[in-house]
């Protein structure tokens, strides 16, 4: 093989390879996710998710255990949570006749924003930013 020949292969190579960046970079799907990565805001679901029981929990999330609730089915008002019970870890349940997270374990209680009503709980809930985007759940660290 020539060195003239060889520099081309090379060269078309790299632009072969270069091609799926540059089509995934200009992709409407990819770019909304990326310019919500970008500002701190993580996909966690959809609405059509969040829709069927009004609340979406997520384990494996890029910002970890997500626990997203809707608080009126007229509105976007989310409360997004870590579910892990700060006393021993369980997973709480959102209570929505009563408006607050209940542990299952050891009964510990919290408030909407994630604060400790009920002992044996000492630290409150982890909570996070949450909004609809088109047809998107999203959360952001806070």
């Amino acid at each position: 093989m020539k060195r003239r020949d060889f520099i081309n292969w090379v060269g078309l190579g790299c632009l072969a390879s270069s091609l799926p960046v540059a089509i995934a970079a200009c992709s409407p799907e990819t770019s909304t996710s990326a310019n919500a990565a970008t500002k701190g805001w993580q996909k966690v679901g959809t609405v059509a998710q969040l829709n069927k029981t009004g609340q979406l929990l997520v384990e494996n999330s890029p910002i970890g255990a997500v626990l997203v609730v809707r608080t009126s089915k007229a509105t976007k008002n989310l409360i997004a949570v870590n579910p892990s019970c700060t006393h021993q870890g369980c997973t709480i349940d959102w209570k929505a006749k009563d408006s607050k997270f209940v542990c299952p374990c050891h009964g510990a209680e919290f408030a909407k924003d994630g604060k400790v009503k009920q002992s044996p709980a000492k630290k409150p809930l982890k909570t996070y930013q949450a909004k609809i985007e088109g047809s998107s759940v999203l959360v952001k660290a806070t």
